[in-house]
């Protein structure tokens, strides 16, 4: 499916785009029409304005406006759907979809790109499936001619899955889930506060319909005592057991309790459980102060979190170049992400796995549905089930395991250290904290850790344990030493750049020192998002996240000055994710990062497209620049060049954002990708001492005994350290290959840069695999 030979610029010439966004509104929603806006205009299409979804399809007039380049300016950072959206009842009478249809004709529209949830787009396929007939209906009845049915014979269409719920099948993802979590974990932290101070139990009733994907995710990241969730109901005698597990918590020293209820709970007999219920089961057999909280609508609302804005963007790009590559053969199809790839899936096989789910659970077939629900979700559940265990094994592995911070601090590095020391007790090893680094180890600053040691650090920011940049080579004598002493049987490190190269000289030790012979794992966390081996670190989606929130306040002011332009340094050292990724998120005109080199002349072509942008509508500019991207062109040399050039025009103002980047609570993102990746890497350390366990002792010394545990396109790997080498320049310590670096063009094109897209890269069609069971289970290709 290569598309080199055709010029994207021209690929849209004659043709007519329409957008609208429909059901349920959902953060990020105007993220991907502007996206879908743009890139239209980018390729010589029209795109037309559907407001108020189906019902403005229907009704036709002033609600199918063109949509010019200035006019979704500022949309990024809103929350809700600019255009309106509308639960329509007349799209679904065929005389709607008739009325629709003529719209449709009389402006030339073949392209329907439609944001919204499965019904919306369950919708736009039927309208596709019929068109023909639709065509034919309007002729008879004289409504229009013969040739305007023959131009617009054929509609195409594509979908984009906003829904806060997650509840379609097929996208790791749906647009506004991510920002739903931020405003349920906000509450989550503050009420934790006030249930502390009193001692109380607090049950949270979260959105979903159907789905427990809140929920679940909601319960890992505030490590909740209980979720309830409609895809697996609790066994029978649950109540028993909920008072049983609350009073041992509290037994443990706990002075909360926290219960994560799905507006779709029920038990196994199909019975509704709702968050009252489980308030008067507590209060009258354990006597506890309960309270409730209903979230409701607050979900919903709110600006979007970057992943969102980022997810929408990425998508409403992905969705053009669908529409637009098209042919009457093409299936509808949705485009989503899976892990980090835009991948294109059948509309309708996605839908008929979603439905399958609601068949399962009709059906009482629990574990079907959680697998059809996809492999994110089912990993979900499994790491919530073993966290959620309280009870240690009797017997004890008399392993050692210990974990050690490294590098600058940040945000989930607290929640990594959790899950690994307490799945580390379920597996009955015992667990080690070593305070300050790898100093630290060499000096013995080593303690026991344990389940309730690492109580409610899911929601902390920095580094509880202490870190330090310093790398072990000046001490691997002392190290070696504390590891007999201590009798450690394998080391988790977490941390950034250091972690790895940490690792890397512990491996290079082990020549000299057999103690150093032991299992070893890197977690990566950093915010630079620069460790060799995984595509995210954890850390980076909370300072990302922190940048962008500051980049809209910023941006308000420029647009109350207007002709304002702000200079922003970022943090991330030689890396350039976290300058490129806030640039989409945040709508910067250019970022200038060290990977994507840059001269005199690039800097020229960016100030005057600034002044250009100043005779428009839109009278500010955003330019992100991060911190080593150039020696000589520093922030200040960029600051006084846009002020020197933009006399008269604009005139500048910078800001430098230091570290506050590493700070803050971190983001539901951090706190779930740390869970998982703690969880993962004691589990892969159990494995690995039972291979190198030989006549009494543990001997480790081959590469796969030390590995970084990442993130890689779809799935955690486990990768040597020592293979990793060939993918790094030690000298500006970054990947020598980044997959984020694609994703600049579309910046570039979204601030209105006339560059060239590559539609070489452009996702395939793939399709929802079934893996036929007993029962019909599916298994999402993820």
């Amino acid at each position: 499916m290569s598309h080199t030979s055709m010029d994207p610029t021209k690929m849209g010439i004659g043709r007519s785009i329409a957008v609208l966004t429909s059901g349920g509104d959902a953060q990020g929603m105007n993220a991907a029409v502007r996206a879908t806006v743009r890139v239209g205009i980018y390729t010589g299409a029209k795109v037309y304005f559907v407001h108020e979804g189906y019902q403005g399809l229907v009704d036709g007039g002033d609600n199918i406006k063109l949509a010019t380049w200035e006019s979704v300016s500022m949309m990024l950072q809103l929350g809700g759907t600019v255009i309106g959206s509308a639960r329509c009842m007349d799209f679904r009478a065929r005389e709607g979809r008739m009325k629709a249809a003529l719209n449709l004709v009389k402006l030339g529209i073949t392209n329907l790109c439609v944001i919204g949830g499965d019904g919306s787009l369950t919708g736009a396929n039927q309208f596709r499936k019929e068109w023909a007939t639709l065509l034919v209906d309007l002729v008879k009845a004289g409504k229009i001619t013969d040739d305007e049915a023959r131009k617009s014979c054929h509609l195409n269409i594509v979908g984009m899955v906003g829904s806060i719920d997650n509840d379609f099948c097929g996208t790791d993802m749906t647009i506004g889930t991510d920002s739903a979590l931020h405003r349920i974990i906000e509450v989550v932290d503050a009420i934790t506060t006030t249930a502390q101070s009193h001692q109380r139990t607090f049950i949270l009733e979260v959105m979903g319909r159907h789905c427990g994907y809140l929920a679940l995710v909601t319960a890992l990241a505030c490590g909740a005592d209980w979720v309830f969730i409609p895809e697996m109901p609790p066994d029978d005698g649950w109540e028993g057991h909920l008072c049983r597990r609350l009073a041992d918590q509290r037994a443990r020293g706990s002075r909360l309790n926290v219960i994560i209820v799905a507006e779709g709970a029920m038990d196994r007999a199909g019975n509704p459980i709702s968050s009252e219920d489980i308030k008067k089961l507590v209060e009258k057999n354990l006597g506890f102060d309960t309270r409730t909280t209903v979230l409701g609508h607050v979900q919903r609302g709110g600006t979007p979190s970057a992943f969102d804005r980022i997810l929408g963007s990425r998508m409403g790009v992905e969705a053009v170049m669908a529409l637009l590559e098209a042919t009457p053969e093409t299936p509808a199809c949705v485009v989503s992400l899976s892990g980090n790839q835009a991948v294109r899936l059948p509309l309708m096989e996605c839908v008929q796995v979603t439905k399958d789910v609601t068949t399962a659970m009709a059906e009482k077939r629990w574990e079907d549905a959680i697998k059809l629900r996809g492999k994110s979700f089912e990993n979900n559940w499994n790491t919530y089930k073993m966290l959620a265990h309280i009870n240690p094994p009797d017997t004890k592995s008399n392993i050692n395991v210990a974990i050690v911070n490294i590098g600058a601090p940040c945000a989930g590095m607290n929640a990594a250290v959790r899950s690994a020391v307490r799945i580390g007790i379920i597996q009955g090893h015992n667990m080690l904290a070593v305070h300050d680094g790898f100093e630290g180890l060499a000096q013995g600053k080593i303690e026991p850790i344990t389940w309730t040691g690492v109580s409610g650090w899911t929601g902390k920011g920095g580094s509880e344990l202490g870190t330090k940049r310093v790398l072990p080579s000046e001490y691997i004598e002392e190290i070696s030493l504390t590891i007999a002493k201590f009798n450690i049987h394998s080391l988790v490190i977490i941390g950034g750049f250091e972690a790895y190269m940490g690792g890397l000289e512990l491996v290079q030790g082990r020549d000299k020192y057999e103690e150093l012979c032991i299992p070893m794992v890197v977690i990566p966390a950093t915010v630079s998002n620069n460790v060799p081996g995984s595509d995210f670190s954890i850390g980076a989606d909370t300072a990302l996240n922190t940048i962008t929130s500051t980049c809209d306040r910023i941006k308000q002011s420029a647009a109350g000055t207007k002709r304002r332009v702000f200079i922003i340094e970022t943090a991330g050292g030689y890396c350039g994710y976290l300058a490129t990724m806030a640039g989409l998120a945040a709508g910067a005109d250019a970022a200038y990062i060290y990977e994507d080199k840059f001269g005199i002349r690039d800097l020229e072509m960016n100030v005057e497209h600034l002044v250009q942008k100043m005779k428009t509508d839109v009278k500010r500019g955003l330019i992100l620049r991060n911190e080593n991207c150039n020696a000589n062109y520093t922030t200040d040399f960029i600051f006084a060049l846009y002020s020197e050039e933009g006399k008269g025009i604009f005139d500048c103002r910078k800001n430098v954002l230091g570290h506050m980047q590493q700070g803050g609570t971190p983001t539901p993102f951090d706190r779930n990708f740390g869970t998982k990746m703690g969880s993962k890497a004691v589990l892969w350390i159990t494995e690995k001492l039972k291979e190198v366990y030989r006549h009494g002792r543990i001997f480790a010394n081959t590469p796969d005994s030390a590995c970084v545990l990442g993130m890689k396109k779809r799935a955690l790997t486990f990768q040597p350290l020592a293979e990793l080498k060939e993918q790094t320049d030690f000298v500006h310590r970054i990947p020598k290959t980044s997959w984020w670096l694609k994703l600049r063009p579309i910046m570039k094109i979204l601030a209105k840069y006339n560059i060239s897209l590559d539609t070489s890269e452009h996702a395939h069609m793939e399709h929802v695999i079934k893996k036929r069971v007993s029962m019909p289970a599916p298994l999402m290709k993820k």
